[in-house]
């Protein structure tokens, strides 16, 4: 006797996949975690996702990456540690100096350090520029003190960063807009940042800018 069989497709309910969301406890969460509540595949969590998207109720930020709207706009830099799970990044360079008030021009583009390669990442809530820096020169940054989870480079190290890549022919990180250096701001320490720079002609080129940087306060 012939039975017949049916494929049944595992999927969850949006409004499911709303309580597992509310688990997380916060506005940005990942495919990752979602999988992990649900104990659903990536596939099926994704598809539920994407129906909620279509009822306005989320929005995808970046793969693998999603957003609960709120009364706020989600802040680009809130999203920085589910944007790289697996690669430890630090904001770094203008955009670093413009959160310590040394730069008043907001940046377009939010400018991360990493040992890993140079890459751009375009978001739904902001563009992320990731540079390479030697091995030597990966420390210096902190927890931000501000609003959001973030990891950020000293004053005087992302001075130092900046100047770094400017000798890398990137010379939009060597024309400064009006510098606005506070009182706290040391030379000293970001000269001694500099001589952490491996190579001797990047080094000296470094110092040599800084120098005149100094001068020119």
């Amino acid at each position: 006797m012939k039975t017949n069989s049916r494929l049944v497709v595992s999927k969850v309910e949006p409004q499911n996949i709303m309580a597992f969301i509310k688990k997380v406890g916060r506005p940005v969460f990942t495919t990752h975690e979602l999988t992990a509540l649900s104990g659903k595949s990536a596939s099926t969590v994704v598809h539920s996702l994407s129906r909620l998207i279509k009822q306005g109720l989320l929005v995808k930020i970046y793969r693998g990456v999603w957003a609960e709207p709120g009364p706020r706009p989600i802040s680009p830099f809130e999203i920085i540690p589910y944007l790289f799970p697996r690669q430890r990044v630090y904001v770094s360079f203008i955009t670093a100096l413009h959160l310590h008030g040394i730069v008043e021009q907001i940046p377009q583009v939010i400018t991360l350090a990493s040992i890993a390669h140079t890459s751009t990442l375009r978001t739904k809530a902001g563009v992320f520029s990731v540079h390479q820096i030697a091995p030597a020169l990966f420390d210096g940054f902190d927890w931000y003190k501000g609003e959001g989870n973030f990891l950020i480079a000293e004053p005087e190290k992302a001075l130092i960063d900046s100047l770094y890549l400017s000798s890398r022919k990137k010379k939009q990180f060597g024309s400064f807009p009006e510098l606005d250096f506070p009182p706290e701001f040391s030379f000293k320490k970001a000269a001694r940042w500099a001589k952490h720079i491996p190579e001797r002609n990047i080094r000296l080129y470094v110092l040599e800018k800084l120098k005149a940087l100094e001068k020119s306060v």
